[in-house]
């Protein structure tokens, strides 16, 4: 008999617009994410984003990880690494701390990888 667990943690959980699935509207969520399909609207997770090769964004994304291998306009800022895959289009500003761009990718904006200045409470009072 298989049991299964009365709460379930969103935390690691993976959501996906399918091939051929247009949505339009933000997303807000703490998994991770893959876009097959297509999305207007920005999205802000604390997990790592995918655009697959046939995925389509058009708007921001925040969020911890991105691999891009389809279509992205807008900015993205991802807190730790970048992947931009030998497909992707990537046309907005990029803020990251790790980029990797494989041969072929085109990117065009502005890429920021300075690290995050520290907040120091009472400095210059």
């Amino acid at each position: 008999m298989k049991i299964i667990p009365d709460i379930v943690s969103d935390a690691g959980a993976r959501n996906i617009i399918g091939q051929g699935t247009k949505i339009t509207g933000d997303i807000h969520l703490k998994g991770d994410f893959r876009i097959d399909g297509e999305l207007i609207g920005s999205i802000y997770s604390e997990g790592r984003i995918v655009i697959g090769g046939s995925g389509v964004v058009q708007g921001n994304i925040t969020c911890q990880n991105a691999d891009i291998s389809g279509v992205l306009t807008g900015n993205l800022n991802s807190a730790d690494m970048t992947h931009f895959k030998a497909t992707a289009v990537v046309e907005g500003d990029l803020k990251t701390a790790r980029l990797a761009i494989e041969l072929g990718a085109k990117f065009s904006g502005k890429c920021d990888m300075s690290e995050p200045k520290p907040n120091v409470k009472g400095q210059g009072q």
